[in-house]
């Protein structure tokens, strides 16, 4: 009995050290609210603290984020880490840098959560806030003169280069699907600008750890 009991005890720790070799706590959101300043985040430093900020008010703790955010000297793809990368609901997002560009990632509506583990308006939905800032073409490289001064306007100067977390648009185009590069923002930098075409100043959040 004790010898079954020692290896039913033993059987249990080799399965907690498998699954916490993957750790699928959330390491990947949409911002629940963007910076209130249009598409001026403070740069990428205060992109990022912002991903920290509002992964700590969700009890998520110890991670080191990154907005994906291209800028005139940076590709977003480069801004990540490594992955996989995981939502709120414990949902893979993707495996690696290569999937998250490719088809194999697993964008949509449904697990593009932000933060607190809701869903982020959509079109259809009133406001629709699906148009994300990035920056970015769909590689993940950067676009010049898309990134509204490097995240530091929000004006009626300049353009940021959007993608629809939802993977839908006007019509069945690529550019429409695309969660990373769908079209850029129109009128501006600022809030007013960003909301005028389904956008809200969000963006995407990693963990690079």
């Amino acid at each position: 009995m004790r010898r079954l009991l020692l290896v039913t005890a033993a059987a249990s720790l080799a399965a907690v050290g498998v699954a916490s070799s993957q750790d699928a706590t959330m390491s990947f959101f949409v911002t629940s609210v963007g910076s209130g300043k249009g598409a001026d985040l403070g740069g990428l430093a205060g992109a990022d603290a912002h991903c920290g900020s509002l992964a700590e008010a969700a009890g998520v703790t110890g991670k080191t984020w990154r907005a994906y955010l291209s800028t005139s000297d940076t590709d977003a793809r480069d801004r990540i880490g490594k992955g996989p990368w995981f939502n709120a609901k414990g949902v893979k997002i993707a495996d690696d840098v290569a999937s998250l560009h490719s088809d194999a990632n697993a964008i949509t509506k449904q697990t593009a959560l932000d933060e607190k583990g809701e869903v982020v308006n959509g079109r259809g939905d009133k406001p629709n806030r699906h148009d994300v800032l990035t920056g970015s073409k769909p590689d993940g490289t950067k676009i010049a003169d898309q990134t509204c001064g490097d995240w530091t306007l929000s004006g009626a100067e300049g353009a940021a280069m959007t993608g629809h977390h939802d993977r839908t648009g006007l019509d069945d185009s690529a550019a429409a699907k695309s969660w990373n590069s769908s079209h850029a923002s129109r009128g501006g930098c600022s809030q007013e600008a960003l909301r005028s075409t389904g956008g809200d100043g969000l963006f995407y959040c990693f963990a690079v750890n």
